[in-house]
């Protein structure tokens, strides 16, 4: 088969990966034939996917895919197992800094139900425990903690509380009161400071109280205290400087890869697969190296496609930004099939993005400096927090706490909106899907705030589009207005 960039059906990657065998195709020990994940995984969705061709995706649907295999091996080896909840990057940032601890979101089930097609139950499951489809898909991690069938049960479970999903502190209460401790912790709900107040600009520009980030570094305190506890190791302040230093590692490489996909014409690299890439941000997918080594292969490969122009959507497709991860992957092929791709992305992970800021603006204090290698000014101040001395919680809890601050969940949706329109319009966009999530407390008004502000800004159409976890039975209507939308961004380009 030919190197041409394409994307391929899973009974095309058969014939694909033979070819790349022959070819010397070298693998990490979670390699293998995609084919396996449905004989022996039961990841049925596999079967009405288009794929990326290139040995670079592959690697990159295998460590996807193979993440349960990897957590129960790591669980009899005897590696402790962190399961982290809701905050979406910031406590897998502080237990990789550990030795023998791997931390994981059992969130990442809420995709269960759209890759086993529900031959799984676990949505049946949860409605029986009291959670429906009132509720988010997140809902399926609930009935995988029960029937213990899709990951191993974490050795201890974090979750943040406070401004977050509705949905997402609901089931953790219900994961709790079934018998399984969580140890929580809070985020308060982002504001600005008022007249007078001390402020902090966070990752990503927006600019809050000092207090919150105090706040939040005390809360992360308590984290990392845990965390000690569990591990029988100390988590001090050169280990979390290491953690922070390897999730920049694979947060660079994201965003150079975002910049190359999403501006490159024709695009290089399918809206599925960079969708996958993204998310490796949150928890490096239980595999910190093997998620530098795909993101390199991938970088490889894009800028191989790049000088070659050489794309697997048509040249000068319908530019679109999208938001929120959709319940059903197929709905990435969708759009790509009617004749759009992808320029940019809000996957509500932008603050597990960007990079951790060692030098925070509106912040010196002597320990941070020393601790980051910098010379602190003499008349610098440490910040406010309740200890002080001996009990000083480590200066890098102050940059994981703004991170923190910095999701787009915790904070008002004009916020986020006002992120998402100045990505669309730096990366050229011509519309923008708001993909909303059923159930989800967050997509109730949204997409509405989200929307206006866009048609204010930009003066772009958006698209509100509701998706299931499996989206089947809706996909001509899902078809036909992604169409449309594709159909009304060429005729808007007649002069």
């Amino acid at each position: 088969m030919s190197d041409k960039a394409e994307k391929i059906t899973l009974a095309q990657w058969d014939d694909r990966y033979r070819a790349l065998c022959c070819g010397g195709l070298h693998e990490s020990a979670d390699g293998g034939p995609l084919r396996r994940h449905v004989d022996e995984g039961g990841d049925r969705r596999l079967l009405h996917l288009r794929m990326d061709n290139s040995a670079a995706a592959l690697r990159l649907w295998n460590l996807l895919l193979s993440e349960e295999s990897r957590l129960r091996r790591a669980r009899e080896q005897g590696v402790l197992l962190v399961g982290t909840m809701k905050d979406l990057g910031t406590v897998p940032v502080m237990a990789y800094a550990l030795d023998n601890v791997i931390a994981f979101y059992p969130d990442g089930a809420w995709w269960t139900p759209c890759l086993m097609e529900h031959n799984e139950g676990l949505l049946a499951l949860a409605d029986r425990l009291g959670v429906d489809d009132s509720f988010c898909p997140v809902r399926a991690m609930l009935a995988a903690m029960v029937n213990g069938e899709h990951f191993p049960i974490p050795d201890t479970l974090v979750c943040s509380v406070g401004a977050v999903c509705d949905d997402m502190a609901a089931i953790g209460q219900r994961i709790e009161e079934l018998g399984f401790p969580v140890f929580w912790w809070e985020i308060p709900h982002r504001r600005a400071s008022e007249p007078g107040e001390p402020s902090v600009e966070l990752p990503g520009g927006l600019v809050v109280a000092q207090s919150q980030v105090d706040f939040v570094r005390d809360e992360l305190d308590r984290v990392r205290r845990h965390l000690e506890t569990a591990s029988g190791q100390k988590l001090d302040e050169a280990r979390l400087a290491e953690g922070i230093r390897r999730a920049n590692e694979v947060r660079r490489r994201i965003a150079r890869l975002r910049r190359f996909a999403y501006l490159g014409d024709p695009c290089p690299l399918p809206a599925l697969e960079m969708m996958i890439a993204e998310i490796l941000a949150i928890h490096f997918c239980s595999d910190w190296a093997a998620t530098v080594a795909v993101l390199d292969d991938l970088l490889i490969e894009v800028r191989r496609r790049l000088i070659a122009g050489d794309g697997v959507c048509p040249a000068g497709a319908a530019r679109i930004f999208w938001v929120n991860p959709p319940a059903d992957l197929r709905a990435m092929n969708l759009l790509e099939e009617a004749g759009a791709r992808v320029c940019g992305t809000d996957y509500m992970i932008a603050h597990a993005i960007d990079e951790i800021n060692p030098s925070p603006k509106g912040y010196n204090s002597v320990a941070q400096g020393n601790a980051l290698g910098t010379e602190p000014e003499q008349h610098a101040t440490p910040c406010k927090g309740k200890t002080k001395g001996a009990g000083e919680p480590p200066p890098s809890l102050y940059l994981l706490a703004q991170m923190a601050l910095a999701d787009p969940m915790v904070g008002p949706t004009t916020e986020r909106a006002e992120r998402i329109c100045r990505e669309a319009a730096q990366n050229g966009a011509e519309a923008v899907v708001v993909s909303r999530i059923p159930g989800a407390s967050h997509c109730a008004t949204e997409a509405l705030v989200i929307g206006r502000l866009v048609h204010e800004q930009l003066g772009i159409p958006v698209l509100d589009l509701e998706i299931p976890p499996l989206l089947d039975p809706m996909e001509p209507t899902i078809r036909t207005r992604l169409e449309a939308l594709v159909e009304t961004v060429i005729n808007r380009r007649q002069p």
